[in-house]
């Protein structure tokens, strides 16, 4: 059977620290993958728990040559946050413009609840994108507008989903049903599941990486909360960790001034002893999982100094990815960073890119935030693929809902904006498992209502799952007496957009 071990393996922890126990034999040589993919629920939590920590046991976890290798090894999820509008980036719908400054017909906004931003609205005349220009492009000749020509230069890799619907209003709770799987903050982050489900292959970075840029757009952008990258309740080394662009990327990674390296080692040492004779008392999990990070918090003091300085990169990757790559912080150079932990083999790498919420000025500002990430984009799928990454990386672009088709507010020649709407959007997905140049899913001739092929974020979640190999009703964790997952008691794989 192979290296065996045994361990203590937490269940779940409730509020009063309550534990239950399990001590589960296992084969710590099994893929992960093959397990999530075959076995039962009720093996499911317990042994998932120590796979996911297969370096404990003294052994990595290695891929079955029987088995066929999932087709993502990563993911990179370029989250555009505040909602971008379908209408004016890919959905094109001509229906607008013969409609455009007509009421929206009642028939078709039906008993949708509204914000309260547009709820006391007389009037709900239609706006159609007058000042963009929607075109075909590549063999796929999928319709893509012109505020994103160079996104619209690799339609070909692309997967463009443009069913996507949400029950979610609102920004927060809309963030949380996508990122978490539910709308009331307190579960883990898709990232900290992907950590948990199928581990890390760099024991010298973090497995869930967070990177954050601002938009150009004048308004201020809504705020984006640390829990989105959390962990829940599932144990707190699955945490995604934010790089900063000022300063050190991780908060404290230079020592002090007079701690050489030596030191710094022989006090982990010292840590190390302490908190395994806590331990040992206790049998509390987090004391290990706290050890744990201290080692990778001492590894990443030359790890991430490497990873983050770009002196050997080429001015060639610099002006495929643009002058931005240039400027810590900004979207292009997080982009940049990306390319390279997915190189690193870091398996979420997540970038939030905010100020997409344009309730007002939305011809002026929708342009200052596509000029921030549209040559960026491209340049990673480009990129990705001149390296061999992106056959086994999945990219992933989108917010957390759509934009309403009529205008918020006054309806002028020049101006106008867009509510929140959950009923239809956009995204779009590349690499790793997908099928390329494809548009699924279709919206009426308003782009208010879905009229083929649903896809629920429930759904979405369950096929980048499957694309890590990964079963998703057999992802879960049990806290306080039920078995979490990340799709909730939802979710089904869309089959038609796997390569």
């Amino acid at each position: 059977m192979g290296d065996r071990c045994q361990l203590d393996s937490e269940l779940g922890r409730s509020g009063i620290a309550t534990m239950t126990r399990l001590k589960y034999v296992t084969n710590a040589a099994m893929n992960r993958r093959q397990f999530l993919g075959q076995a039962g629920a009720g093996l499911g939590t317990a042994a998932l728990a120590v796979l996911s920590r297969a370096d404990l046991c003294g052994a990595e976890a290695t891929d079955d040559a029987s088995q066929p290798a999932a087709p993502a090894r990563r993911i990179i999820y370029l989250f555009m946050h505040g909602g971008p509008s379908q209408m004016e980036l890919f959905d094109y719908k001509p229906e607008l413009w013969k409609q455009h400054a007509n009421e929206l017909p009642a028939s078709v906004r039906g008993d949708q609840r509204l914000t309260g931003m547009t709820s006391g609205q007389k009037s709900f005349p239609i706006a159609a994108p007058q000042q963009f220009t929607f075109t075909q492009h590549g063999e796929s000749r999928a319709w893509v507008s012109d505020l994103l020509p160079h996104i619209a230069g690799v339609a070909d890799e692309i997967c463009f989903v443009k069913s996507l619907h949400t029950e979610a209003i609102n920004h927060d709770p809309a963030v949380t049903l996508l990122q978490t799987g539910h709308q009331q903050p307190g579960r883990p982050s898709f990232g900290a599941w992907t950590s948990y489900g199928i581990g890390s292959e760099n024991a010298d970075l973090p497995g869930f990486v967070v990177l954050l840029s601002d938009g150009s757009a004048a308004r201020p952008a809504d705020p984006l909360y640390a829990r989105l990258w959390g962990t829940g309740f599932l144990p707190s080394s699955h945490q995604g960790v934010n790089f900063r662009t000022n300063g050190d990327p991780v908060l404290y990674l230079s020592n002090p001034e007079g701690i050489d390296p030596a030191t710094r080692r022989r006090m982990l040492d010292g840590i190390a002893k302490l908190n395994r004779k806590q331990f040992s008392i206790f049998g509390d999990p987090e004391i290990e999982t706290r050890i744990a990070q201290y080692e990778m918090a001492y590894r990443m003091q030359t790890s991430v100094p490497e990873l983050t300085d770009l002196k050997d990169e080429s001015e060639a990757t610099f002006e495929l990815y643009g002058d931005d790559a240039r400027r810590p912080g900004a979207f292009a150079a997080n982009c940049l960073l990306a390319r390279r932990l997915a190189e690193r083999d870091v398996r979420f790498i997540q970038l939030y890119h905010r100020g997409w919420d344009q309730h007002y000025n939305l011809p002026s500002d929708l342009r200052q935030q596509c000029q921030d990430v549209d040559q960026a984009c491209a340049a990673l799928l480009t990129d990705l693929k001149q390296r061999g990454l992106l056959k086994d990386t999945l990219v992933v672009w989108g917010g957390e809902f759509g934009r309403t088709a009529y205008s918020q507010g006054k309806l002028t020649s020049t101006d106008y904006g867009r509510d929140h709407h959950g009923r239809c959007f956009t995204m779009w997905l590349a690499g790793g498992g997908i099928k390329p140049g494809i548009s699924y899913g279709t919206t009426d001739e308003y782009c208010y209502n879905i009229v083929e092929n649903p896809v629920h974020v429930h759904d979405l979640n369950a096929t980048l799952l499957h694309c890590l190999g990964i079963e998703h009703k057999q992802l879960t964790f049990r806290f306080q007496g039920r078995d979490y997952r990340l799709t909730d008691v939802g979710g089904k794989v869309v089959d038609a957009i796997l390569a």
